[in-house]
């Protein structure tokens, strides 16, 4: 999935997966401020930003 988010544009470090379990609450809190400060390390994807309408 990463190679094909890649040949279209996207950066791969915006894919993540990971197994949580309903009962480790801390993990998931971990892995979901992990992803959200890699993520917003990242910046904006530049690919994905749509352009402002231009009106003649």
């Amino acid at each position: 999935m990463k190679g094909l988010l890649e040949h279209i544009g996207i950066e791969s470090g915006r894919l993540h997966f990971s197994w949580v379990s309903s009962a480790e609450a801390t993990k998931f809190v971990e892995v979901a401020q992990s992803i959200a400060a890699e993520v917003k390390a990242l910046g904006p994807a530049k690919y994905l930003i749509k352009k402002r309408a231009e009106v003649a």
